[in-house]
C-alpha cells in the first residue's frame, strides 16, 4: 500500500505549520524582510549576562525548576536564539526527534537515499547526534555558530559532547535533518542532550508510531515546542495497513486538543525494508518531495525560520517573570537565614560588651593580681590623701617587682579570651540549630559549623595580646610630654596602661555583689586615682574609651569572621542586589526588541 501524508502542504505562509504562541490562528504568516536586528542582539546579550548572575543554591520549593529553566535558557540563547539571529538566512536546521526505537535513523536515511546514520540496535543506546547536511551548506554547520557546546566530528562517535556532520547531496541547499537521541531514554545524559537539540530546532520533525503515539513523554516535549513556538511537523511511523484509518484519527484528535491541528502529519504504513535498510520508495517519496519543495522555497523556510525564531523569542518574557519570582524567593530566604545567623552573633557581641561594662572580668584571678599589684591594703588605707605617693609607689613597685604586672597582665588576657571562646562557641551552636530548623539551612550545613573556626583560640590569643601592646602604645604616646610618667620610664607606662585596661573593664553600672562590694569598689577607684594622678581626670575617661572601642572593634572583627562562615554559604544569591528586578528589566527590553523587529510581519 502506498501511503502518503495526512496533511502536508509546504510552508508557504497559507496555513499550514506551527505558529508561535503568541498567534492564535496558528497559522504561519509570510516572510516580510525585518528591519536590522542589531538592538534586539544586544538585548539578548544582556540577558544572556543576567542568566548567568543569578544562582539559585538555595533548596526552597521553585529552586529545582528554577535552575533547569535558567539553564535551559542559557543554553538556547547560545544554541540557537543569538547565532540564528545573526544569520537569519542561514540554512534550516530540522531536528528529528522521537521515542526509542521511532525509526528516526532509518526515517533520515531514507530521506537523503543514504546511509548517514546508525540505528541503535541495542538500547539503550548512547551516541553522537548525526546532522545531514547538502555540502554546500556544510561551513555554516562545522562553524561552530550554532550549537557551540558541541565539537565537530566527521566520523562517528559514541560521545555525546561530539556533533558528526555528514555531508550527502541526497539532501537540498537550505535544509539540514538533525538525529537527535531519544526523547523518552533510559540514560539522563541522552534525554538532556535531545532536549537541547530541540531547543535549537528551527522545525522539530517529531516521529512516533502507530504503537506508541499515545505516551505521555512525547507529548509533554510538544507541549513545551508548541509554547516556545517552535514549528512542528509529525510522522506517525509503522500504521498498520488495516487501523491507518482509525489511528490517524484518533491522533489528529490529540494534535486539535493540544492546540497542534495545523501540523504537518505524514503517515507511514507497516513496510518491508530494502536491502539498504531504507523505507522503499513508494512510502517514502511523498514526504521526501515535501523536503524537496522546503528545499527549493527559499520563501517558505524563511516563514518556518521566522515563526520559530519570533516564537522563542516570545516564550523569554514569561519564562524570565518566573525566574525573577524564583530568585527574590532565594533573596527572602537567604535574608531570613543570615538573620538568624546575624541575631546569633549579635547575642554574642551584646554578651562581650556586657562582661566589659557589668565587672565581671574583674572577679577572681583577675581581682587577685591587682591587688598583687597595686598592694591593695595599704593602698586603699592611704588612697584619699597621697595620691602623689601611690604614684610613686606604683612606679617604684613595678619597677622592683615586675612579676606582679605581668601576673596581672596574663590574668587579663586569659580572662578576656576565655569570655570570647565562650561566646563564640555559644553563637555557633544556636546559629547552627537555628539552620537546622530551616528546610533551606539544613541542606547548607556542615558538621564543623556547629564549633568555632579552627584556630579561633589563638586568633583570640593574639587579638587579646595585641590589644594589649596597642593600649601600652596609647599610653607611651599619651604620656611622653607627661614629667611623672617620663621620670617611671617603661614601667610606669606598664603600670598606667595595666590601669588603663582594669578601668575598661569597669562602667558606672558596676554594681558587684555579696563580699565583692567593697574589694570590686576599691579596685576600680583604685584604677582611677592611678591614672588621675598620672594623666589628669579628663584624661582618664578618654583613655579608657578609647582602650575598650578599640577593643570592641577588635572582637566585633573576630566574631564578624565567624558569621562569614555561614553568610559566605548564602552569598551567591546575592551577586546582584536585585536579581528579579534584574531578570525582569533585560526579558522586557527583549520582549520590547522582539516587538519592534516583527520578525513574522505583526510583532507578535
Amino acid at each position: 500500500m502506498d501511503a502518503g501524508p495526512a496533511r502536508t502542504d509546504p510552508f508557504d505562509g497559507t496555513g499550514s505549520g506551527r505558529a508561535s504562541s503568541a498567534n492564535p490562528g496558528n497559522a504561519l504568516v509570510p516572510y516580510r524582510a525585518p528591519v536590522p536586528p542589531d538592538r534586539l542582539s544586544s538585548a539578548l546579550t544582556r540577558l544572556r549576562t543576567a542568566l548567568g548572575a543569578v544562582s539559585y543554591p538555595l533548596q526552597v520549593p521553585s529552586a529545582d525548576e528554577a535552575r533547569r529553566v535558567a539553564g535551559a535558557l542559557q543554553s538556547q540563547l547560545d544554541d540557537y536564539l543569538v547565532p540564528r539571529l545573526s544569520r537569519l538566512d542561514a540554512p534550516m536546521l530540522v531536528v528529528v526527534g522521537g521515542s526509542t526505537g521511532s525509526g528516526k535513523s532509518t526515517l533520515v536515511n531514507s530521506l537523503v537515499r543514504d546511509t548517514v546514520t546508525t540505528a541503535g540496535v541495542l538500547r539503550p543506546t548512547t551516541r553522537s547526534p548525526v546532522l545531514v547536511t547538502n555540502p554546500d551548506d556544510v561551513a555554516w554547520f562545522e562553524s561552530g555558530h550554532l550549537l557551540p557546546g558541541l565539537i565537530r566530528t566527521v566520523k562517528l562517535s559514541n560521545d555525546p559532547n561530539l556533533l558528526q556532520v555528514v555531508a550527502t547531496p541526497g539532501i537540498g541547499t537550505g535544509v539540514a535533518l538533525l538525529d537527535a537521541p531519544d526523547i523518552d531514554s533510559v540514560v539522563e545524559e541522552n534525554r538532556k542532550l535531545a532536549a537541547q537539540l530541540l531547543a535549537a530546532a528551527d522545525l522539530w520533525l517529531f516521529v512516533t508510531t502507530a504503537a506508541r503515539y499515545a505516551d505521555a513523554v512525547p507529548w509533554e516535549l510538544l507541549k513545551t515546542a508548541r509554547l516556545r513556538g517552535t514549528v512542528i511537523a509529525l510522522v506517525l511511523d509503522r500504521v498498520p495497513v488495516d487501523a491507518a484509518a482509525e489511528i490517524s484519527a484518533h491522533l489528529g484528535e490529540m494534535l486539535i486538543a493540544h492546540d497542534l491541528g495545523a501540523a504537518p502529519l505524514f503517515v507511514l504504513p507497516e513496510t518491508e525494508l530494502d536491502h539498504h535498510g531504507r523505507l522503499p520508495d513508494p512510502v517514502i517519496g511523498p514526504m521526501r518531495q515535501w523536503f524537496v519543495q522546503l528545499s527549493a522555497d527559499a520563501d517558505a523556510r524563511a516563514v518556518v525560520v521566522r515563526q520559530t525564531l519570533n516564537g522563542a523569542l516570545a516564550a523569554l518574557h514569561p519564562a524570565v517573570a518566573g525566574l525573577a519570582e524564583a530568585a527574590e524567593d532565594q533573596t527572602r530566604t537567604a535574608n531570613a537565614l543570615d538573620e538568624r545567623v546575624l541575631s546569633a552573633y549579635r547575642t554574642a557581641k551584646q554578651t562581650v560588651r556586657d562582661g566589659l561594662q557589668d565587672g565581671r572580668l574583674l572577679r577572681g584571678e583577675v581581682l587577685a593580681r591587682w591587688q598583687e599589684f597595686v598592694g591593695t591594703g595599704d593602698f586603699l588605707r592611704t588612697l584619699e590623701s597621697r595620691v602623689g605617693q601611690l604614684r610613686d609607689r606604683l612606679v617604684a613597685a613595678v619597677t622592683g617587682r615586675p612579676g606582679p604586672g605581668r601576673n596581672l597582665q596574663v590574668a587579663l588576657e586569659s580572662q578576656l579570651v576565655t569570655l570570647l571562646r565562650g561566646v563564640a562557641s555559644d553563637a555557633a551552636e544556636q546559629a547552627y540549630a537555628a539552620w537546622q530548623a530551616h528546610p533551606a539551612g539544613v541542606g547548607l550545613l556542615d558538621a564543623d559549623l556547629q564549633h568555632v573556626a579552627l584556630g579561633l583560640a589563638d586568633r583570640a590569643d593574639r587579638l587579646v595580646r595585641d590589644w594589649q601592646h596597642w593600649v601600652l602604645d596609647l599610653v607611651r604616646r599619651e604620656a611622653a610630654d607627661k614629667r611623672g610618667v617620663a621620670r617611671g620610664a617603661a614601667y610606669a607606662v606598664n603600670g598606667a596602661g595595666l590601669a588603663v585596661m582594669i578601668a575598661v573593664f569597669t562602667s558606672t553600672a558596676f554594681l558587684p555583689t555579696g563580699l565583692e562590694v567593697a574589694v570590686g569598689a576599691g579596685t576600680t577607684v583604685a584604677a582611677q586615682k592611678v591614672l588621675e594622678a598620672v594623666f589628669g581626670d579628663q584624661a582618664i575617661r578618654t583613655l579608657a574609651a578609647r582602650a575598650r572601642n578599640e577593643l570592641v572593634a577588635r572582637i566585633d572583627e573576630l566574631l564578624d569572621a565567624e558569621t562569614a562562615r555561614y553568610t559566605e554559604l548564602t552569598a551567591a544569591v546575592r551577586r546582584e542586589a536585585e536579581p528579579g528586578t534584574l531578570l525582569r528589566q533585560t526579558a522586557a527590553e527583549v520582549e520590547s526588541a522582539r516587538e519592534e523587529l516583527a520578525l513574522t510581519g505583526s510583532g507578535q
